[in-house]
């Protein structure tokens, strides 16, 4: 049998463990696309045909490219996509009923950062040591939170240990806390909501009730969490696997340009770091991340929109636009704040365009940059050329 591609049901499937690794900061690279289409296919009679061709196709088909800036414009997997309407339908139903305040509206994220000790040390190399995703113990893990009302809160940076030589005084927008095993995710959550949340509350008079938007995955569903959460007078609306790209305020634009700054700090500043000196590199972490923080704070107009394009808030804005024009000012927004960081690009280092259909070339390059730099330049890690022309199962 010569094999046959996966069915339109298969690849849906696909797309949502895509989107769902994306969610968990997780790396979605040749090597894992490949070998989960490989599991997948295994329920195919006749055999699975992989090919190079077939995954540029599905990446584009799906709008699965890391570099969109359309999020908003593109559909999501059918059965998710009904997930994602019937979260929609129960926020804004609890936001009216209950009456929440905008400044108790808040959307909580976490952002693992990366230090690759090995990249660190290599000269050619070193501009790609930080990133933020990854399947490791990450250097440094930092949680977000944004309100509907425009507001940042600080954000928490919480790193494995407190190296010597920090400034006494931290950036007001920043609140670091260290361990030297590192934080479980549970005690992540639970010192967010002590150090975060109930500060913010008692700013608030102390007996605000509020919501959180916060995706399903690793501990945000715990007990333990959930308890903090109920003392707090908070409702957790937890949204669907696979949906954040789509209805995460902060994955509208906020996530995007903090990681790209960082990254352009980085690559600016970080290669003129000696060697691996962890207070110098926190130093630096913590400078960059005051400086983005401050920008947000003066965005407000920004992240209030983020709420509105993900359809969280009701009334008037996002949810009532189409899917094309909520993608359109998604650009807008994600242009505008960037503009703001000035996060300039060289034309060499610009984000690649992609087409919004599928005719693309079988380019093994293409297929690479269609990944968030979460891509080895060297190969396809497990897969020999030859293998994937047509891999029989």
């Amino acid at each position: 049998s010569e094999g046959k591609y996966l069915t339109l049901e298969a690849e849906e499937k696909l797309a949502e463990w895509v989107l769902t690794q994306r969610e968990q900061q997780l790396p979605v690279n040749e090597e894992t696309l490949f070998q989960k289409a490989t599991k997948i296919g295994r329920s195919l009679e006749g055999g699975f045909r992989i090919s190079y061709e077939w995954a540029v196709r599905f990446m584009l088909r799906h709008h699965l490219s890391g570099h969109t800036r359309r999020a908003l414009s593109h559909p999501l997997p059918k059965e998710i996509q009904g997930n994602a309407g019937a979260f929609i339908e129960f926020v804004q139903r609890q936001i009216l009923s209950r009456r929440f305040s905008p400044s108790m509206i808040a959307a909580v994220d976490e952002i693992p950062i990366f230090l690759e000790a090995e990249i660190l040390g290599s000269d050619g190399r070193r501009e790609n040591a930080l990133q933020t995703v990854g399947s490791g113990e990450p250097w440094c893990e930092l949680v977000l939170t944004a309100l509907a009302d425009g507001n940042v809160l600080p954000a928490l940076l919480l790193c494995r240990a407190r190296p010597p030589g920090l400034p006494a005084a931290l950036p007001a927008s920043i609140l670091l806390e260290s361990k030297e095993n590192g934080y479980g995710d549970d005690e992540i959550m639970e010192l967010w909501a002590a150090r975060v949340w109930r500060k913010h509350r008692e700013c608030r008079g102390g007996d605000s009730k509020g919501m959180l938007v916060l995706d399903c995955h690793r501990t945000h569903l715990s007990e333990e969490v959930l308890a903090v959460l109920s003392a707090a007078g908070t409702l957790p609306a937890v949204i669907p696997a696979g949906c954040s790209s789509r209805i995460q305020p902060l994955d509208v634009c906020i996530k995007r340009s903090l990681k790209n700054f960082l990254r352009k700090k980085w690559r600016e500043g970080g290669k003129k770091l000696r060697g691996c000196d962890s207070s110098e590199l926190l130093r630096s972490l913590l400078g960059w991340l005051g400086e983005a923080l401050e920008i947000f704070g003066n965005c407000q107009e920004f992240v209030r929109k983020s709420f509105l394009l993900a359809s969280v808030l009701p009334g008037t804005g996002g949810n009532s636009g189409s899917p094309r024009s909520n993608g359109d000012e998604q650009e807008e927004l994600i242009a505008a704040m960037e503009e703001r960081m000035r996060i300039c690009k060289s034309r060499e280092s610009s984000e690649p365009e992609f087409p919004e259909n599928d005719e693309e070339e079988a380019d093994p390059e293409i297929l690479q940059r269609l990944f968030e730099g979460e891509s080895e330049v060297e190969s396809f890690h497990g897969f020999e050329e030859a293998d994937l022309e047509l891999m029989e199962i």
